[in-house]
């Protein structure tokens, strides 16, 4: 399986070489804006998982700007071209180029082009009518406009040039989408190619590094075999992280031995993005382990029944690829049991699947096993690296840092370290490479988010969304109890909600009880919240990035949204901060909903009294003053950590009565007014080298843990 990512290359073409040794089978051409994210989406998909080596661009350009010549020469090293007219498409004078330089290698080197008509009629392509003559008008409205005779001449070319390009397009045989069902498009179009290619259909194992101890455990399940039981083996993963790529190796690997077998790949996409999605899996399922012809039943319920009977009646291996719901798992192999001696392999991004579901009744004894897919590790990391971008084992001289540095950057993620790979197979230059990682850190690849994503989509509660998200932002290494703690007071979920990301494999349990996300699927979740105001970022829900935080606070832009933010003033570049250290407590006053605040290191003056009042956690590390301000509102507070402040006393004597009331207001009061700290559970106070002193505890009556490590001038404790 082969797949490539567009990117900037140092490469040069020439005529001659037309075909480059045919590095391609097909170069898909197509308006982003109208398809990317749909048809032609699941077009290159389809092309992949047909062993058809396609070429898609990954990056948009602006209209107006010359082909980039990596797509010039995608287009000469390809047999054919798919080109995917749509309503937008000849709006796009990049896409036009793509068009005029396609149909001259068809002309002078017998490329395949197969124009498909994508919701716009052939006429209209070639008669420049509707859509397209609106684009010609768009075009020409720029010639009039343009002052420069020579441009002036240069654009009436081009323009006569695009027409005549566009009506002979049309002229080919294309196929006509309108009022076609997705499947049965993209199945006419991968025959076609095969058929007119010659391109062999897909019968080779996938590409799999660093996994044999899974293979070889799996073809051991599958021959240890009773002829008295049934088998399920769910296979667990996020997303990318080779569940589907094993099972298919298998499946191939093994298939033959059996009766009958089927496999059923990307069932939850299907059936969330198809009409009848589910429908249509039932019918390949039955299909391939009946042989019957297929049933004409529009009704999922009645399909099902027709499937349980022909499980039960024959010995099948199984693979239901990407399955998220019961519901699923039901209409595809109902409830009645198996066949003693099947084989059912499922792959899922949630690890609660099958435990929660009873499928089969007492006649048939069914077995479960499950297997939790785990990342790369680094040497088999770096081999994957260099067998997509470099199509060796090793990497190239002098790219073994930088190669060294991406590997860190996917922490054992096939599919990020495939995307990558192939995203700088062309870049021969150390520095892009450099450029390109320093990039991804602050926009992560569209495909590998996209992947994860799915794993958040499919999260049923809204309360376990808003618990990944926090934990994205603010909790990831933190102890888990320790998060419960703060959460649930912020009415969350917690202790169901992580148990949920666990299952979903968005989450794990480190050592010391603390809670670990891989680094994608933590820029994943802050990528969901900076997409919530891309480019205001006092408008999000919560803020992590210190300098943005820093802007947000000086500026006092900071509103009712904001549901958490952190500051570390250490992690600041303090060139760039022209001496303004300094933050005026007002800053948060509008912050009305903020619950999550950590402001460590930080210089506030001013009185306190303008904190937020919903605050339930407040980290401040390194402050300043002597002892705690009195007027600063914490009836919410669940956890106060002071670590590593100036702090001398908390709660002690005073040498007269109005420090006694001063303090008494802090740490609460006998009277029945709320207490100012009464709902403190933990109070951390650790490398406070000047605290000397401490008590009032009585007063702090939810109170379940004081932390005072490392204070060394603590002298008095009293209750």
């Amino acid at each position: 399986m082969f797949v490539h990512s567009s990117s900037s290359s140092s490469s040069h073409d020439h005529d001659h070489s037309h075909n480059h040794d045919n590095s391609y089978d097909v170069f898909l051409s197509f308006r982003g804006a109208d398809t990317r994210n749909r048809f032609t989406d699941h077009l290159y998909n389809a092309l992949l998982d047909a062993n058809i080596n396609t070429f898609l661009d990954d990056e948009e350009i602006e209209s107006g700007e010359p082909l980039k010549p990596e797509l010039e020469s995608a287009i000469k090293s390809s047999k054919a071209s798919i080109i995917v007219l749509s309503k937008n498409y000849a709006f796009s004078t990049w896409c036009l180029d793509e068009l005029v330089l396609i149909l001259n290698q068809k002309r002078n080197f017998n490329q395949v082009v197969i124009p498909i008509f994508y919701d716009v009629e052939p006429t209209d392509v070639r008669k420049q009518q509707n859509s397209f003559g609106e684009a010609m008008a768009m075009h020409k409205l720029k010639m009039d406009v343009e002052t420069n005779a020579e441009k002036k001449s240069q654009w009436a070319q081009k323009i006569e040039l695009w027409k005549r390009t566009l009506t002979q397009v049309a002229d080919l045989k294309g196929i006509d989408a309108k009022n076609r069902k997705e499947t049965e498009l993209l199945e006419e179009i991968i025959t076609d190619i095969h058929g007119r290619l010659g391109v062999p259909f897909s019968d080779t194992l996938p590409l799999l590094v660093g996994m044999d101890h899974y293979i070889e455990f799996i073809s051991s399940w599958l021959a240890d075999g009773s002829c008295y039981t049934a088998d399920i083996l769910t296979i667990v993963g996020m997303g990318g992280i080779g569940k589907t790529s094993l099972a298919k190796y298998i499946f191939r690997l093994h298939s033959s031995k059996f009766e009958k077998s089927s496999f059923i790949e990307g069932i939850n996409t299907r059936c969330n993005e198809q009409f009848n999605g589910l429908l249509e899996l039932q019918n390949q399922l039955y299909g391939d382990i009946s042989k019957k012809t297929l049933l004409q039943v529009n009704d999922v319920f009645m399909y099902t029944c027709k499937i349980q009977d022909a499980l039960a009646r024959k010995m099948v291996f199984i693979v239901l690829d990407d399955v998220d719901s019961l519901d699923q798992l039901d209409a595809l192999l109902g409830k009645q049991g198996l066949h003693p001696g099947s084989k059912i392999i499922i792959t899922t991004r949630d690890a609660s699947l099958t435990e929660r579901c009873a499928l089969f009744n007492p006649k048939v004894i069914t077995k479960h096993t499950k297997i939790l897919l785990k990342g790369l590790c680094e040497t088999d990391s770096l081999e994957l690296l260099c067998i997509h971008a470099f199509k060796s084992q090793n990497p190239k001289q002098g790219y073994k840092e930088v190669s060294e540095k991406l590997v860190k950057y996917c922490e054992g993620h096939p599919l990020a370290i495939e995307v990558l790979g192939k995203s700088l197979r062309k870049r021969d230059d150390v520095d892009e490479w450099e450029f390109y990682i320093k990039g991804l850190k602050k926009e992560p690849h569209s495909r590998i988010t996209k992947a994860l994503q799915m794993s958040i989509d499919s999260l049923p509660f809204k309360n376990d969304k808003d618990l990944f998200k926090h934990i994205a932002c603010f909790f990831v290494g933190t102890n888990r109890d320790l998060t419960e703690t703060i959460l649930d007071a912020c009415d969350i979920n917690t202790r169901s909600g992580i148990r949920n990301l666990i299952d979903r494999c968005l989450l794990s349990i480190g050592l010391n009880n603390t809670l670990v996300m891989h680094p994608l699927v933590q820029e994943m979740g802050r990528e969901l919240v900076r997409q919530e105001s891309p480019n205001k970022p006092w408008k999000r829900s919560r803020l992590w990035c210190h300098e943005e935080s820093f802007k947000v606070l000086k500026q006092k832009k900071g509103k009712g949204n904001l549901l958490g933010l952190a500051l570390d003033m250490r992690m600041l570049d303090k060139k760039k901060l022209r001496k303004s250290f300094e933050l005026k407590s007002d800053s948060l006053s509008k912050m009305d909903n903020l619950m999550l605040l950590q402001l460590n290191y930080v210089q506030l003056n001013e009185c306190f009294q303008k904190f937020p009042e919903e605050l339930r956690w407040l980290c401040m590390h390194g402050f300043l003053l002597k002892s705690m301000p009195s007027d600063l509102p914490m009836e919410n507070l669940v956890v106060l950590n002071m670590s590593y402040s100036n702090i001398e006393s908390f709660g002690m004597h005073y040498g007269n009565l109005q420090q006694c009331e001063s303090r008494r207001k802090l740490v609460g009061s006998c009277s029945k007014e709320k207490q100012l700290l009464g709902s403190l559970k933990i109070l951390d106070l650790s490398f406070c080298e000047h605290l000397h002193s401490l008590g009032g505890f009585f007063e702090l009556p939810a109170l379940e843990k004081l932390i005072v490590r490392n204070c060394i001038s603590l002298i008095e404790i009293l209750a």
